[in-house]
């Protein structure tokens, strides 16, 4: 593939920058142009202007996803949604943590892969090289909402073996490939690990204090005696609880406790005798009275590393105290594990808490709270068997040759975000083009220059058979980069002229600007809009989705598109938890939404893929962080809120729908947010209807992917 230098036409009365792409540069790609604006709008923003290899992109797996093609001129949004980012791929360290893949270095101890006997297990290997290369790309994603960006020779282990993301039946490209419904082996996707916070360190202080140490004050008729004392084989332990004590001001010293022997190791500890020491170590340890998320966390952790066991597959952890074993059992169920008590018959009244759900929740467990002791993290050894879900449901050609990384290890594969693979990796979403997955997903954007021309060609290809294309499907085209660059006249001008049917997904108002063109396209072929609007709350829309056209302006859009004889459908997405799924802000919402003249309204619950999760967390426990508790226990099991909610909700917006018009139902599935942040159309998971008033439009059978 050549990457030429381009130079886009200047816009009148706007200053820019431009600048040939010279090394730094993410995407490392030769001659791509760079371009920043000294306008208001574009402030803070980035440009990446390259020329595209493909632009009309094939979708597989069609029985999930009502369309099969999509055209998407952009990657990145300046819309700056909450809930549309992603982060990197973590692999799976041989001490039980996990690291991000443009962190490994060679020489770097990891988990691979072998097979012995009948089974294939779990060995600590080493990263003997690194490097990147420039490869065709594509995205796999998985049924547990994993998404794995890889090239067409990357292998992934599958129930059938190794299989590469592309292949033929036959031909000289024949060789096993990856299809819809295989399932990758693995131990399922990664948690995040916790922050060390004041909370964690406390609980993870009364965790090894109250299950493993010495504390007390005694007095006698000549005088009174302060004693702390903790004493651990393990040097991980017992130099955390040592470093989280003088973080509080408790100073300690170190002593050898016991020498080692031929039967046990050496033995050290840390102590203190003052008694302000004492009172604040018993003040630490006090049990509080309502535990925040960080202090189970730390708490876990601390009673693991002081009374935990996990060897041959076996999970627990021994108490005596009742008091503390009810508080292991109250966390673990916090945080959605299953355990079980069990009564040891020994004088000591000794008891277990054993974790079950196999090799996944032991893993979850340790990325969870973050025990300090890595020897009693170890899989190794340990048999690929987890009942969680890896079936693939999409694979997606992206149309860029993008930088992907490779390393070799001595088994020749590793553990990349629950599943495993080598060769040829690239980092989640917009990290595959070397870009932050945070703010840069915001801030840089990839515009596919050419994208105009490439669709005239594209359909004019012997081998194109007139198939409906959707847009908006990843990024909104109709995002405010959409008014510098003008993409779209060319590409829905192609699309007109080759009488090709159409749809667009945006919440963009920029699509006005295009309107005589849908119309003269809507003469000679199908074409459909939907909008996105998940609710009409002005505040509530300055606060999630900062850089898109409020909620008024899109039903204004949807208005005029409407009264030009287009038929647009509205995805009432995403609808939040406890922000916008009242009563009164979906009946507001409907009837806004019936007023501008829509067709259709399809009900969309928030979905939080792995990324945009973390993301939006973060979000919301700094506005509202009365919410995190309720979203915690919806959204528990996934990315998609409990059935139970999402049948609430179609059923509540059908009320309404009805009494404003909207009167018809007709069977939609939940989609996804895009990374646009956009909400989907049918064709997910969710039993969600569409309510209509006449024929739905094409446009709300639009996905909106991944």
């Amino acid at each position: 593939m050549r990457w030429d230098n381009l130079t886009a036409p200047p816009v009148e009365g706007v200053p820019e920058r431009a600048a040939p792409a010279t090394p730094p540069l993410p995407l490392a790609l030769p001659g791509a142009t760079v371009r920043t604006f000294d306008t208001p709008a574009f402030a803070g923003m980035t440009f990446y202007e390259v020329r595209a290899k493909s632009i009309i992109n094939r979708v597989p797996g069609t029985s999930r996803v009502p369309f099969e093609w999509t055209i998407n001129p952009y990657r990145g949004c300046s819309h700056a949604c909450v809930y549309c980012l992603s982060g990197d791929t973590p692999i799976l360290m041989a001490d039980g943590r996990t690291r991000q893949l443009r962190d490994l270095e060679i020489g770097d101890r990891i988990y691979g892969t072998e097979r012995r006997g009948a089974y294939r297990r779990y060995v600590a290997t080493t990263v003997l090289a690194k490097w990147s290369t420039v490869k065709p790309a594509y995205r796999v994603t998985l049924a547990d909402g994993t998404t794995l960006v890889a090239s067409g020779d990357h292998r992934f282990l599958s129930e059938r073996g190794w299989k590469y993301v592309t292949g033929a039946m036959q031909g000289p490209a024949r060789r096993p490939y990856l299809t819809i419904n295989n399932r990758l082996i693995g131990t399922g996707r990664f948690t995040d690990g916790p922050k060390e916070s004041s909370d964690y360190r406390q609980g993870y202080l009364c965790g090894m204090i109250r299950g493993d140490a010495n504390l007390g004050s005694y007095h006698y008729a000549t005088g009174s005696v302060h004693r702390f004392r903790l004493a651990l084989v393990d040097e991980e332990a017992l130099g955390r609880a040592e470093r989280y004590l003088a973080i509080a001001g408790i100073e300690t010293s170190r002593f050898s406790f016991a020498a080692a022997s031929a039967r046990r190791r050496a033995m050290s500890a840390i102590r203190t005798s003052r008694q302000r020491h004492i009172e604040a170590i018993t003040e630490l340890v006090r049990w509080p009275a309502d535990p925040s998320e960080d202090w189970r966390r730390g708490f876990l952790a601390g009673i693991f590393d002081a009374e935990g066991s996990c060897s041959r597959g076996v999970f627990r952890i021994s108490n005596s105290d009742d008091e503390i074993l009810d508080h292991i059992r109250q966390s673990l169920a916090h945080f959605g594990f299953s355990a079980v008590l069990e009564d040891l018959a020994l004088t000591n009244r000794v008891r277990n808490v054993r974790l079950t759900g196999g090799i996944a929740e032991r893993l979850r467990f340790f990325h969870l709270t973050d025990p300090a002791i890595t020897r009693k993290r170890s899989i190794d050894g340990m048999a690929l068997k987890c009942q969680a879900d890896l079936r693939v449901t999409a694979i997606e050609p992206l149309g860029l040759d993008l930088p992907l990384w490779d390393i070799t290890t001595g088994t020749g594969d590793f553990i990349a975000n629950g599943v495993v693979s080598h060769n040829c990796f690239a980092r989640n979403t917009h990290t595959y083009l070397d870009l932050d997955a945070g703010a840069d997903f915001d801030s840089k954007v990839i515009v596919k220059v050419n994208a105009g021309e490439l669709v005239r060609r594209e359909l004019a290809a012997p081998r194109w058979r007139g198939a409906h294309v959707a847009m908006g499907t990843n990024v909104d085209c109709y995002q405010r980069a959409e008014g510098r660059y003008q993409l779209m006249p060319q590409i829905i001008a192609a699309l007109r002229d080759f009488a090709n049917p159409f749809s667009i997904l945006t919440k963009g108002t920029l699509i006005l600007r295009d309107l005589p063109l849908l119309r003269q396209a809507a003469e000679v072929t199908r074409v459909g809009v939907s909008y996105s609007v998940g609710f009409v709350d002005e505040r509530l829309w300055r606060a999630v989705e900062p850089g898109t056209p409020s909620p008024r302006r899109r039903l204004d859009a949807v208005r005029a598109l409407s009264d030009a004889g287009l038929p647009v459908g509205v995805l009432m997405a995403p609808i939040l938890p406890g922000l916008s799924d009242s009563g009164e802000s979906i009946d507001a919402t409907v009837a806004a939404i019936a007023a501008a003249g829509a067709t259709s309204v399809t009900p969309i619950a928030l979905h939080l893929r792995p990324g945009a999760r973390e993301w939006y967390a973060h979000w919301l426990a700094r506005e509202f962080p009365h919410l995190v508790p309720r979203y915690r226990e919806l959204y528990r099991a996934g990315a998609y809120a409990p059935q139970a909610y999402q049948r609430e909700l179609t059923a509540r917006v059908r009320m309404a729908a009805r009494r404003h018009g909207l009167y018809r139902s007709e069977p939609a599935e939940q989609a996804e947010p895009g990374e646009s942040g956009q909400g989907g159309g049918p064709g997910e998971r969710g039993g969600h209807r569409r309510l209509t008033k006449s024929p739905p439009p094409p446009a709300a059978e639009q996905l909106s992917l991944l």
